[in-house]
């Protein structure tokens, strides 16, 4: 069975930050998937359902009437595991490429006030399962303590250790 790329990562090493989980040509164009890790893997508590919910309708309705980026947005939506999202987007680009971006996507979500988008029965799956205020402060807290602050470290996945052999043989024995 062939093995899933986003499997071999390192979630014990993983940072919150913005990473280029993959690349596939699509008819003859790049799409780029991005992992928009909200949380540290397995060491701090997952988004709460309501929040990322309430992230996904926000982000979505953000990105896809972005003046610039729109068009090439296909895809936002929350990982399985409630640590953070998926961004697919039309084009060749680096992580460092979508900071911005994302930049301004995470204030708009920790600046929203009103109406969640799409949050009514005819709208969507789930409607009750919201929580604006959540939704408000995990934004915050990504915006303030990564994006604004993003290093190498937060763009990058973490690289594979150098493997070493399980026992090194002792050094030659030279005659005088």
């Amino acid at each position: 069975m062939k093995k899933i790329p986003s499997f071999t990562i390192d979630h014990e090493r993983l940072l919150r930050g913005i990473y280029v989980s993959r690349k596939d040509a699509v008819g003859g164009e790049v799409v780029t998937t991005f992992d928009i890790r909200m949380k540290e893997p397995n060491r701090e508590p997952a988004l709460g359902q309501g929040a990322i919910h309430t992230i996904e309708h926000l982000a979505a309705t953000y990105l896809r009437n972005h003046p610039v980026w729109a068009d090439r947005i296909v895809y936002w939506g929350p990982m399985g595991c409630l640590t953070g999202n998926y961004l697919l987007v039309r084009g060749d680009y680096s992580s460092a490429d979508l900071l911005p971006l994302m930049v301004e996507t995470f204030r708009f979500v920790a600046e929203y006030e009103g109406e969640i988008p799409g949050a009514a029965p005819r709208d969507c799956g789930n409607w009750r399962l919201h929580d604006l205020p959540e939704a408000r402060r995990e934004a915050a807290k990504y915006l303030h303590e990564v994006l604004e602050v993003a290093t190498e470290a937060n763009l990058n996945y973490p690289a594979e250790p150098e493997s070493f052999p399980s026992s090194i043989p002792p050094p030659p024995v030279l005659e005088a």
